[in-house]
């Protein structure tokens, strides 16, 4: 460590966002299972509706990236959510070989479920970060 000394303080302030970290991933898996959604189903939905720049829209490379999973784990996790109707694809009008996937009612239904559940949840993780930040500063 060359000289760094980590303090007690900083430890407790790390394992604490930690804490808070797992509790919140904890508390997302429980309530993505209980709308018919495994995590992983979650997670795809979620990047796929809060694209970047409000689109609704993803690629498989893009959602690769946002996901930091290989792009050949994506694109398994999306041909199962099209074979339970959760999200849909199109081509691209600009490039032909392009697919941006689009949530389906259903996939739509069951991510709004899950993601309403969750308020009280990320505004818990959110208060954990800012008394985090303001212990900072």
């Amino acid at each position: 460590m060359d000289g760094e000394r980590l303090t007690a303080e900083a430890a407790m302030r790390g394992a604490d966002f930690r804490a808070a970290l797992r509790r919140f991933l904890r508390r997302s898996e429980r309530i993505a299972r209980s709308s018919g959604l495994t995590p992983q189903r979650y997670l795809l939905l979620l990047m796929i509706k809060g694209a970047p720049g409000g689109s609704e829209q993803s690629t498989v490379t893009e959602l690769a990236e946002r996901l930091q999973l290989a792009q050949s784990t994506v694109t398994e996790l999306v041909r199962r959510a099209e074979e339970v109707g959760l999200v849909g694809r199109e081509t691209s009008a600009v490039d032909g070989r392009v697919a941006h996937l689009r949530l389906t009612e259903e996939g739509e239904r069951r991510l709004a479920r899950s993601f309403t559940s969750l308020a009280g949840e990320r505004d818990a993780l959110r208060a954990t970060f800012a008394h985090l930040d303001e212990s900072t500063s």
